[in-house]
């Protein structure tokens, strides 16, 4: 059987991936081009190892198919796929000299001496190591250690280069210039780089293509340009660069309202007065005069960065990023100008406003006014409510009636942290835990993929009883 997208030269096709009852992999798909640098980005615990290592061969998915030009591989062992992996740590012999480190593969396969000399070289030369061939790997700099390692994968001609964080062990200004070396290395030699990093910047900066990925799902796949400037929703939008993603209110096509102002935008179809969120790039808002804006702010902060000043603003109580050449002193209130094309305009992350979810009464106290429900096999008391032993509830709970229990014990413990968008007031947070989502606001700072307690504030939830429909 074989399966083969135009000029792919590996396909993945429904790869689900679970480990420990959590899902690594949820089902993804994806196509990777011959000879494109494309780099799968993402935070920790997002799934863009574990997708490099089922491509290379030395992770097999729980389901779905790994094609490698158009031929299914799952049983492909790593040593029998022409992929070649370059780790963090470079994995380099500290006993062999630079010619043999990258020699090793090529002695693995028997290749005669004068021909490996003469790869060995033409390597070297175009990872800028020629005249190395005789030095010792311990006493190479973190960057020339890393060419070694390329120089390894290289040498044996493999179809795909596969690089895990290969920068993430260097210096900052190192790792600048290792990026440009990097893609040099990929267009001499042709060859195809699936580049995995959580760094925006490596990925904007070397990619042909960026796979954004996020809670084991392919959000988004792009051109740098495309995710960055047309990004599918809040989560990429916030990983790929500094953006201010704000609430706002689709009125019509083409106009939408932020901060209680209308603004004229290019994007349809959204529908009359739908909640949306709205970003726009620090570099898209102008400084006019505050008469000359459509939104008015005042200045909390600037610093100095170089090319251009980054100020802080608030306006209505909302704070606003913007990257500008002219500085403005702190406590000016200045305008703000954003042409319609820099609005973009996308679908909320979560599907409602608020959460809503049904629970079942277990127990009730009439004399109390207190009941006690069942939420995913956790019961939890509810002050100031009566039901029925029984009844089935239909409870809307607003995002600030959740919070993170500070003791580490919740009401639901092991919530998994899936995304945490700073919305200008507040930190907009998606939870998931067993059977279903849970959006919450926040002052704190959370970290993406990792597991949190959270407790129920239902002196603000809404308690209905269940209709049949609802309780399906």
């Amino acid at each position: 059987m074989e399966q083969k997208s135009a000029n792919a030269i590996v396909s993945l096709r429904n790869i689900y991936v679970e480990f420990d009852s959590e899902v690594i992999l949820n089902h993804i798909d994806l196509d990777i081009k011959d000879k494109e640098f494309v780099t799968i980005l993402g935070p920790s615990g997002c799934g863009k190892t574990t997708t490099l290592r089922i491509i290379g061969g030395f992770l097999n998915p729980d389901e779905g198919d790994v094609y490698f030009e158009g031929k299914k591989i799952n049983k492909l062992p790593p040593h029998k796929r022409n992929v070649n992996t370059v780790f963090q740590k470079y994995s380099l012999f500290p006993h062999l000299n630079v010619f043999d480190n990258v020699a090793f593969g090529l002695k693995l396969k028997k290749t005669p001496k004068d021909e490996i000399k003469k790869k060995v070289q033409q390597m070297l030369a175009i990872v800028d190591l020629k005249g190395y061939e005789k030095r010792s790997v311990a006493k190479l700099s973190g960057g020339q250690q890393q060419r070694v390692a390329i120089a390894r994968a290289l040498v044996c001609d493999p179809k795909i280069v596969l690089l895990d964080e290969p920068l993430g062990a260097l210096d900052l200004k190192l790792r600048k210039d290792m990026q440009q070396e990097l893609k040099e290395i990929q267009q001499k030699t042709q060859t195809t780089f699936i580049y995995v990093t959580h760094d925006q910047e490596e990925a904007l900066t070397m990619s042909d293509t960026v796979v954004v990925m996020n809670n084991g799902n392919i959000e988004q796949i792009g051109s740098p340009t495309d995710i960055y400037n047309e990004p599918v929703n809040a989560f990429v939008a916030d990983f790929i660069g500094e953006a201010n993603i704000i609430n706002g209110i689709m009125i019509d096509d083409c106009r939408v309202k932020i901060l209680g102002q209308e603004l004229e935008c290019v994007d349809k179809g959204f529908g009359k007065n739908t909640p949306v969120d709205i970003v726009i790039r620090p570099e898209d808002i102008e400084v006019v005069k505050p008469e000359e804006g459509q939104l008015k702010g005042i200045v909390t902060n600037t610093v100095f960065k170089g090319v251009h000043y980054e100020m802080t603003v608030m306006c209505e109580n909302c704070q606003w990023l913007i990257h500008s050449t002219v500085s403005q002193e702190v406590g000016t209130e200045i305008g703000m100008r954003i042409i319609p094309f820099n609005i973009q305009i996308m679908n909320k992350m979560f599907p409602t406003a608020n959460n809503e979810f049904t629970a079942t009464v277990v127990s009730s106290d009439k004399e109390y006014n207190s009941i006690k429900i069942d939420i995913e096999g956790n019961i939890i008391e509810v002050e100031n409510q009566y039901f029925e032993e029984g009844t089935k509830l239909f409870i809307v709970l607003p995002p600030d009636g959740l919070h993170i229990a500070g003791d580490g014990n919740g009401d639901l413990n092991d919530v998994y942290i899936e995304s945490v968008i700073w919305k200008g007031e507040y930190n907009e947070i998606i939870l998931e835990s067993d059977e279903r989502k849970w959006l919450m606001k926040s002052d704190q700072d959370e970290q993406v993929a990792t597991y949190c307690p959270i407790s129920f504030d239902f002196s603000k939830a809404v308690f209905t009883i269940a209709d049949k429909e609802e309780s399906d």
